[in-house]
């Protein structure tokens, strides 16, 4: 270990966690897209179901480092942990590239397991390979950190070709051939990383592993388990929140009851940093409860309201293509795809065809028609780019299609196909236009309206495809990139305040990172009104700038939050109010995916930046309580 550079340990550590940070990122950019999709080859589920799945990851993903953190600490040791949780959320990855609901569901649960085990364990064994007092440290957490913004930035970057060359299972499984190499990073490395698993040393007065389950998760699993049974029942929770959501609340409160009584009986030279942190609380599960629409509402706003028709961008495997469902809210100078490219059928044939899952008497009813044809991916006809057009046909008996009404009104129908069923055969769907052979986009006569009503007069040529940007390109590339980039600017603006005699104050930054929030939400309130509510798609530059500033917020707020954290819990419990920071993200989180399931209106837009004003006016209320109880614990 050289004492002018940095432990050696330090850099597998960083290659093992970009690449988790990579997989983590490209699962999460796809997630709601993958589950709603109806067009290529996604599960199609109503979007309310499918952000009820996304919270619901979401709060668990940062409610299992609250466990997994000790039961390194206690039992397994922190590169054990680190190795088993990368092995599970590897394998949830491979569930995840099998195309089914069940597969979904089980490889979620196994990512929020893995993660509990990795995530807090892999940044603990960062701090062990420094001694007390070693500067090097903050340099050190720089680099790892930075680790951390590669891998998330490379992630739009990864995914996007490979769901547009393949499918989102393509994808899911280069998340999980991702894994595996930081996993291998890490066993490669396993003896030069002994110095970082080294265990703190107990405090008689810590809080016990059984203790937190009887005190904290048993009485939360039962709270919440009786919360989803009385939502059931309620008709105000099934119009509103859904009873997923509302037993997850339900079971933070015997949680947030804890929290209160540790406040209670705390020492009195305990109480003003306990009350101090509440606050704390607030605004980082307000912020993380608006970030993370990222995954949600933000990429959905994407697909759908944005223009994405970006040329410079669209380039090779980066160019998705077009389907139909794109151009219904287009404006006329969009062009739109060759009429006798889409062949008129019946909803549940268009449904089957946007699954790539068709029936055998699908595929009979279709080319009955003398213009269609259904032929093998490796005929001389079809051409390289029209791989993502693949159907693999099924028995009549194995493929189900069941419409049902979201919760916005709006009929989705799903295509399900046990994953034990082999497909019969697979092919294309050609067409002839203008004397050749092209792909047949197979949609209903209301989605064949819906291309053409606000159409202009110029037309792709037959077998052409516009060419557009992904919605994670925008969702998922931008705010890590803008992290790298405003930094240093962060760090020297701070900086030259200090210097000029007009020092930031910890809490103050907060109550900046919330007024900056407010800010870049109401140029999504801006945004949604120049479109009219989704009647037509907006630019691509509000969600830039939206990101641009929603970052510099990031950057003032997230540190700061868990700097105060440390300075400001009893030394006894700085582990126990760590988790504290997490569950308050975790409610966060699980209310980001029910304001998913909300269209993205100007008002809702607006409704969430004034409560996000009323938190940071509720800091600024605080302010010199605050900084008060910084400069009592020595911050």
């Amino acid at each position: 270990m050289s004492k002018k550079g940095h432990p050696t340990g330090l850099y597998p550590l960083f290659f093992t966690e970009m690449w988790e940070r990579l997989a983590f990122y490209l699962m999460l950019g796809i997630l709601v897209l993958y589950t709603t999709d109806t067009e290529r080859g996604g599960l199609g589920l109503p979007l309310g179901q499918a952000t009820e799945i996304y919270g619901t990851y979401m709060a668990f993903v940062y409610f299992t480092p609250f466990l997994g953190g000790m039961i390194a600490d206690r039992f397994l040791g922190f590169r054990r942990s680190v190795f088993m949780g990368g092995v599970l959320m590897a394998v949830g990855f491979f569930l995840l590239g099998v195309r089914s609901v069940s597969t979904l569901y089980g490889g979620l649960a196994l990512l929020c397991l893995g993660n509990g085990l990795f995530k807090p364990n892999i940044s603990a064994m960062v701090g062990n390979l420094y001694e007390p007092g070693d500067p090097r440290r903050d340099a050190g957490f720089n680099i790892f950190y930075m680790g951390i913004n590669i891998g998330a930035a490379a992630s739009a970057l990864l995914s996007a070709p490979l769901r547009n060359l393949f499918s989102f299972n393509m994808a899911f499984i280069a998340a999980g051939v991702g894994l595996l190499i930081g996993v291998t990073i890490l066993t490669i490395n396993w003896k030069k990383l002994a110095a970082a698993d080294r265990r703190s040393e107990p405090d008689p007065e810590d809080i016990t592993f059984g203790q937190v389950m009887l005190r904290i998760i048993l009485p939360a699993a039962v709270v919440g388990a009786l919360g989803y049974f009385v939502g059931e029942r309620l008709t105000f929770v099934q119009e509103t929140i859904g009873s997923i959501t509302f037993a997850f609340l339900m079971g933070m409160l015997p949680i947030m009851g804890y929290f209160v009584t540790l406040w209670a009986k705390a020492k009195p030279e305990e109480k003003p940093g306990f009350g101090a942190l509440i606050p704390v609380f607030i605004a980082g599960g307000t912020f993380f409860m608006i970030l993370h629409l990222s995954g949600g509402l933000m990429t959905i706003y994407a697909e759908h309201d944005t223009d994405r028709n970006v040329p410079a961008l669209a380039i090779g495997p980066y160019s998705q293509q077009a389907m139909p469902g794109y151009f219904h809210n287009a404006d006329e100078s969009t062009p739109r795809p060759d009429e006798e490219m889409l062949v008129v059928t019946s909803p549940d044939v268009e449904a089957m065809f946007g699954a790539r899952r068709v029936s055998a008497s699908a595929v009979e009813q279709v080319t009955a028609s003398p213009e269609v044809s259904f032929v093998s991916p490796d005929a001389a006809e079809v051409e390289a780019g029209w791989g993502f057009l693949v159907s693999e046909v099924f028995p009549d008996a194995a493929v189900s299609v069941e419409t049902v009404t979201d919760a916005h009104g709006v009929p989705v129908t799903t295509v399900q196909v046990p994953e034990t069923e082999d497909p019969l055969r697979e092919g294309i769907f050609l067409t002839r236009a203008d004397g050749q052979q092209v792909p047949a986009l197979l949609v209903s006569d209301e989605t064949r309206v819906a291309v053409y009503e606000q159409a202009g007069d110029e037309r792709l040529e037959p077998g052409k495809f516009l060419g557009l940007v992904n919605a994670e390109m925008i969702t998922a590339l931008f705010n890590p990139v803008f992290v790298v980039l405003l930094t240093p600017v962060v760090v020297w603006v701070f900086g030259r305040l200090a210097a000029r005699g007009m020092p930031v104050s910890t809490a103050r930054k907060i109550f900046i990172g919330m007024i900056l929030t407010t800010i870049a939400l109401l140029i999504m309130v801006w945004s949604a009104r120049v479109g009219g509510d989704g009647a037509v798609k907006v630019s691509a530059m509000w969600l830039i700038v939206y990101y641009l500033v929603i970052t510099y917020g990031e950057l003032c707020l997230s540190p700061m939050g868990l700097s105060l954290v440390t300075k400001l819990s009893p030394k006894r419990y700085v582990g126990l109010m760590m988790g504290g920071w997490f569950l308050a993200t975790a409610v966060g989180n699980k209310l980001s995916g029910f304001i998913s399931g909300l269209a993205p209106t100007a008002m809702m837009f607006f409704v969430l930046a004034m409560a996000t004003l009323a938190v940071a006016i509720f800091i600024l209320v605080l302010l010199p309580k605050l900084d008060r109880a910084i400069k009592q614990y020595g911050g």
